[in-house]
């Protein structure tokens, strides 16, 4: 069986979605026995020059010819994703014949170039939404318009009422593209992202990463992965200004993004001694980081539940740490949350409620370690191998059926 996805990130990219599509695509190879090819195209964020068309860990790439900007003004997003979107949708129509042909949402307008390689194989179109558009084009702070925003929404409803499967990153996120694209509830099977439980451990507090950056005698709240502009970050400043005396609590940021230096800029303004901003660490390192964490923080701005469904939650459960989310009451993470009954759900933008949360896992190191053991118990729940089946076996099922 023959599955061709189409997104533009994939391997060497390190967006989280770029990631996760490597890792499944390896995974229906490797494990599944799929044959797969995945159309990209070239890294954004990494210096990395790969070739035209390769294959690796038996996937097939092929990278699509478009612009490698830099994403964070409108223009370069913008330019970046029609280059790569028109050289996409030429290149989906010379692969060889797939059995099933899937689209991701990077970016939104792909899933028309995957459709057109679809309909030219007699192949069967899954839309896999990783985030629900236009809406999260409202995140956007340097370009705003009702034209795009309109033409956004045509596409996602066109893109919902042609796909013969449409996968959905959890319930909220399903009823959304029921009730607000008009997708038929039959056609969505929910699957969550994952973390991969074999890499994602839990690890011993002093660590070497704790021990290079002072943070073995501290209680650290931690934010890993993307700083961009899905999340209200600006909350956890916000906490850390209310705790600036307390000498025992420290709140530290690994990886980058979008709003990486605003963050920093405004913790310097605010002379917050409390707070530490560090780089992107590969995947090697990753558990160290995580395991330096007595409690790890997730953020969303308001309106965004089941619109983004933020992955690092999943390797933030896999770390066996406690969690504070700052979300809507209505979304996967905080269901996760709760069912799992491993942290703190607090409304977005409450930054005194998220203080008070971590000053009360800070008073309570033996209640934070009860709530990480719960959490690690949860994120078995959503383990690599466990998802990946969960797609072949959709995929399996779609193929047949058309």
């Amino acid at each position: 069986m023959h599955v061709c996805f189409f997104n533009r990130s994939y391997w060497p990219d390190l967006s989280a979605t770029g990631q996760l599509l490597t890792e499944l695509a390896q995974d229906l190879v490797s494990v599944h026995g799929w044959d797969v090819t995945v159309v990209c195209g070239y890294p954004l964020r990494s210096d990395a020059q790969p070739p035209a068309s390769e294959c690796r860990n038996g996937v097939h790439i092929v990278r699509a010819a478009g612009s490698t900007l830099d994403p964070k003004p409108f223009v370069g997003r913008a330019t970046n994703y029609v280059s790569y979107f028109a050289s996409a949708a030429l290149k989906g129509l010379t692969i060889r014949k797939p059995d099933v042909v899937v689209a991701l949402t990077d970016p939104p307008i792909v899933g028309l170039a995957a459709l057109a390689a679809a309909k030219k194989a007699g192949a069967p179109f899954v839309f896999l939404c990783e985030d629900i558009f236009p809406e999260v084009a409202t995140l956007l702070e340097d370009f705003h318009s009702t034209a795009v925003n309109d033409a956004l929404t045509q596409v996602n409803r066109f893109l919902v009422r042609k796909a013969n499967r449409i996968i959905a990153l959890g319930d909220t996120m399903k009823r959304r593209l029921v009730e607000g694209k008009g997708a038929d509830a039959a056609k969505v099977t929910v699957i969550h992202n994952w973390a991969d439980c074999s890499a994602v451990t839990p690890g011993p507090r002093d660590n070497a990463f704790a021990r290079q950056h002072g943070l073995v005698d501290k209680f650290v709240a931690l934010h890993a992965g993307n700083i961009g502009l899905s999340q209200d970050l600006e909350i956890v400043l916000h906490a850390a200004d209310q705790l600036r005396d307390r000498g025992d609590i420290v709140f530290v940021f690994v990886g980058e993004g979008a709003k990486k230096k605003d963050l920093r800029d405004m913790a310097q303004r605010r002379d917050l001694r409390n707070v530490m901003f560090l780089p992107f660490q590969p995947r090697e390192a990753m558990d160290q980081s995580y395991a330096t964490a007595d409690v790890s923080l997730i953020s969303l701005k308001h309106g965004l539940a089941g619109v983004i469904v933020p992955s690092k939650v999943y390797n933030v459960l896999a770390s066996g740490r406690a969690c504070v989310a700052a979300v809507e009451q209505d979304c996967e993470v905080a269901d996760i949350i709760r069912r799992g009954d491993c942290g703190f759900v607090v409304d977005p933008g409450d930054a005194s409620a998220l203080r008070a949360r971590v000053v009360e896992l800070a008073a309570d190191r033996g209640r934070a370690a009860e709530m990480g053991t719960r959490a690690r118990a949860a994120a078995l729940e959503f383990d690599r191998p466990r998802q990946v089946a969960l797609y072949d076996r959709v995929l399996r099922e779609v193929a047949a059926r058309c």
